[in-house]
């Protein structure tokens, strides 16, 4: 169905899966790298879109080119906290009431900033944006409300940035599995010391990087360690592999959310010989998902941009998901490198999948229902109640449907 665009933005949204350096402004990408001196391979904005940041890539490696350029303006707190605060107000611009921004903090840490230091940064930009904005709210309009979601990542050189080769440095012995899984283990120790310890709103920890060849076994330790912190879990999987990514994610990381899960449903991408019967597997593993609500954050505009083989909207696993009563919620991923907006994704699943006016509440109420909300439970389902009876008033306004029994 056809939801009017003044409609889709004006309901309340969430963006539970978007990474802080994928969502760069692009005016502020380019201002940062002019003040730092920092080499870009053109200072237009129309430029930077021909050349990096394309509206379509031919594959992940092309897609991940530009991260390299927005890594580098992020290397001091100033810096983090003006597009911490800027992603914030572009969300809150279209109608985004409660978002989760993630970001690995090892990628911005230097001599001059230390892990708190990058965290700090990033959490101020959001609340600096939170409190403008709540203070004029109108009647009966949720809060703006966000948590911060720390990556560790699952592959990384010493060129990813100035911790990462100081963690090869001081550690020549060690192996390239060994060295991400101490690099993993230190990100987790600071995520839970700086949720208890400060004020902060970190409210998960994320695995990301490319899965093939580096599994989540190496990560078990830290995500029993955040696990028993009681910090939230989630885990890209099922991006770039298929369903023994996502298998892992749950049984070995404790995953409450998957990030992804484009492979779901693939079981000629199963590879263990130890299973043989890879379609009960499959049937098994999305029914498991499904009575545990564990959701599937969905980026549909990333995952046509990074799969030569999907064709279409059309071809995405969405429609199974959605058919198998998953929850899902509509995420952008990254905000820059993908030209998308919470309300592009949302307009891109209505119009290509039967997506009812009933079923479009639920699915974006799950975002709110199943975010890993940094306050109490109580507050978390006062806040989701607010949040229904805006959507409510929002769907009344736009006489959403009524339009659909009309026609």
């Amino acid at each position: 169905m056809d939801y009017p665009v003044e409609f889709l933005r004006a309901i309340p949204k969430t963006d539970l899966h978007v990474h802080l350096d994928g969502s760069l402004r692009l005016s502020t990408l380019i201002e940062l790298a002019k003040e730092r001196k920092i080499t870009l391979p053109s200072y237009t904005e129309e430029g930077l879109t021909d050349l990096v940041f394309k509206r379509n890539y031919k594959d992940l490696d092309e897609y991940l080119t530009g991260f390299a350029l927005t890594t580098r303006v992020m290397q001091d707190a100033e810096s983090l906290e003006r597009i911490g605060y800027e992603l914030a107000m572009d969300n809150i611009a279209e109608g985004v009431r409660y978002i989760e921004v993630r970001y690995a903090p090892q990628l911005h840490m230097n001599a001059n900033m230390g892990m708190e230091a990058v965290v700090r940064a990033v959490d101020s930009g959001m609340r600096r944006a939170r409190e403008e904005t709540n203070k004029k709210l109108s009647d009966g309009e949720p809060p703006f409300e966000y948590g911060l979601i720390l990556c560790a990542m699952r592959f990384f050189t010493d060129s990813f940035s100035d911790y990462y080769a100081d963690l090869y440095r001081l550690h020549p012995f060690s192996n390239e599995q060994d060295i991400i899984r101490l690099a993993s283990l230190d990100l987790a120790r600071a995520a839970a010391e700086l949720r208890h310890s400060t004020d902060m709103q970190i409210v998960a920890f994320d695995l990301a990087g490319s899965e093939f060849g580096y599994p989540a076994s190496a990560h078990e330790e830290s995500y029993s360690l955040v696990h028993k912190n009681f910090l939230k879990k989630t885990v890209h999987a099922g991006e770039a592999y298929g369903p023994e990514s996502i298998f892992q994610a749950i049984t070995k990381l404790h995953a409450e959310r998957i990030g992804h899960g484009l492979h779901i449903f693939d079981a000629e991408m199963i590879y263990s010989p130890d299973i043989k019967n890879k379609n009960a597997y499959v049937e098994d593993l999305v029914n498991y998902i499904a009575d545990q609500r564990i959701t599937v954050e969905v980026c549909l505009t990333s995952n046509l941009q990074t799969s030569p083989n999907m064709k279409s909207v059309k071809d995405h696993s969405l429609g199974k998901m959605l058919a198998h009563n998953l929850s899902v919620t509509f995420c952008t991923d990254n905000r820059l490198v993908s030209h998308t907006t919470v309300t592009d994704e949302i307009a891109l699943a209505a119009n290509n999948f039967a997506i009812s006016p009933k079923q479009l509440k639920d699915l974006i109420i799950y975002g709110f229902k199943r975010s890993f909300f940094y306050r109490s439970y109580p507050e978390k389902r006062r806040y989701v109640r607010k949040v229904i009876d805006y959507y409510d008033m929002i769907e009344q306004k736009y006489r959403i449907r009524e339009s659909v029994q009309s026609h």
